[in-house]
């Protein structure tokens, strides 16, 4: 079902559309989190990109991420997009803070 949505949405030139991942609820020890104690989630996994940037040679630069690939996000910024009930975050390549690596 999300994978009908991302072809209806594609990003363009260096944009990355990314699902934020869900905050946690509960702390180790087992102990339930409220909703002002959870702290803002700055990892994401990017589910769909852009084709590049264009440079100034008119080249098409690729982007840095891929599709599946989790990554961390700064704190501020990104436009919210609601695709079949639920949020995304379109980002530029340039503003992702990397990538994690398994």
């Amino acid at each position: 079902m999300a994978e009908l949505a991302f072809r209806k949405f594609l990003p363009l030139f260096d944009r990355v559309l990314v699902e934020r991942l869900m905050a946690e609820t509960k702390t180790k020890g087992g102990i339930m989190l409220p909703d002002k104690a959870q702290g803002k989630v700055l990892q994401a996994t990017v589910v769909a990109v852009g084709p590049g940037a264009i440079n100034q040679k008119g080249v098409v630069q690729p982007l840095s991420v891929k599709v599946g690939e989790k990554v961390l996000l700064p704190e501020y910024g990104g436009t919210k997009v609601v695709l079949e009930d639920k949020d995304y975050f379109l980002f530029r390549d340039g503003d992702i803070l990397g990538k994690y690596v398994e």
